[in-house]
């Protein structure tokens, strides 16, 4: 018996894969959507390029991987990263530019305060294209490192991004440290604050939301600075998920390149994630990474160990628990 043909990714047009002669270029398909992603390598391939790569294939996109660093990790901690030359990084970027035309890009973890005004120079000559930036919780850097390191993406990446997306403690201590009020910021007063340095649009995650019975809700909000535009709210489970923030900003950033409206790709950018946590998997002992390619599942599997059953803890922004798949789902 033949093996049965594989499900269509998330956005995939059948229509789109048609037979043609190979030796006539004039009749190759047209090449996917094209995002370069700055980030650094992932051994524990969670996050990092790793998830981007995953991520942004998944999504019916074209990846253009450029390396920052290395990280060194396994699946329940950081334990020491190792920057690249920034030169080494622009030679990447500009190499692969002469090439191949991009649609949008999506920034990650860049190592260090001098790499990040690198590849701000690089993002500097392609201003019409959306900028997808992520911020990961950057607590096990020291003091001497994460500082200028934050200092210089909110100086040089802000200015420059579409949307920036992070987990709403994280983004609370970047954007707005001298917050003293007993109530939390809002996402659209985190907005204000990004767009302050030029972002347009913040993606706030696992914003907490007041219990509700013996249960406690987060809401995952897009705002800018005139207020909340979109957002879901998903029940708070206890497990730990390891390259979430990652595999959210991909999504977006491939969705935005491919020509999707924002808040179109928001909302289908949050329903990858979910399902891909959903179907996630404990592959060491630390904790669950996202199974991007969910829908690649054969029938009669999508669900079996569940890996995204029981309560998500926050560990960090990328470790958000969102979760909307039902009886999940909060409406």
């Amino acid at each position: 018996m033949s093996p049965a043909s594989p499900p269509n990714p998330p956005g995939f047009d059948p229509g789109s894969a048609t037979n043609t002669d190979a030796s006539d270029p004039a009749l190759e398909p047209a090449a996917p959507a094209c995002v370069m992603s700055f980030n650094a390598s992932d051994p524990c391939g969670a996050g990092g390029m790793a998830g981007d790569v995953a991520t942004i294939a998944a999504m019916g996109a074209h990846v253009l991987p450029v390396i920052t660093g290395i990280v060194m990790r396994d699946t329940a901690e950081v334990f020491d990263h190792h920057p690249l030359d920034p030169d080494v990084v622009v030679e990447q970027a500009r190499t692969i530019l002469e090439d191949v035309t991009v649609a949008g890009w999506k920034v990650g973890f860049l190592g260090s305060a001098e790499t990040v005004g690198a590849v701000a120079e690089v993002l500097s000559d392609y201003t019409e294209l959306p900028l997808v930036s992520y911020l990961p919780n950057l607590s096990w850097l020291d003091e001497d490192q994460a500082q200028p390191y934050l200092d210089a993406f909110r100086d040089l990446i802000l200015p420059a991004t579409e949307v920036l997306v992070g987990n709403h403690k994280t983004l609370t201590d970047f954007l707005l440290p001298d917050w003293d009020s007993e109530r939390p910021p809002s996402a659209r007063e985190l907005a204000v604050a990004a767009g302050e340095h030029g972002t347009r649009y913040v993606l706030v995650t696992g914003v907490m939301l007041a219990p509700k019975g013996a249960e406690q809700f987060i809401d995952n909000v897009l705002a800018s600075p005139q207020g909340a535009l979109t957002g879901e709210k998903f029940e708070r489970f206890d497990a730990g998920f390891v390259g979430a923030g990652d595999t959210l900003a991909a999504a977006l950033a491939a969705l935005l390149a491919s020509g999707t409206e924002l808040q179109a790709a928001v909302g289908e950018a949050l329903a990858f994630l979910d399902q891909s946590l959903d179907a996630g998997y404990r592959p060491g002992m630390g904790n669950i990474v996202p199974d991007r390619f969910f829908w690649a599942l054969p029938p009669g599997e999508e669900g079996e160990d569940d890996a995204g059953a029981g309560a998500l803890t926050d560990e960090g922004p990328e470790e958000d628990p969102r979760s909307k798949g039902a009886p999940r789902r909060v409406h």
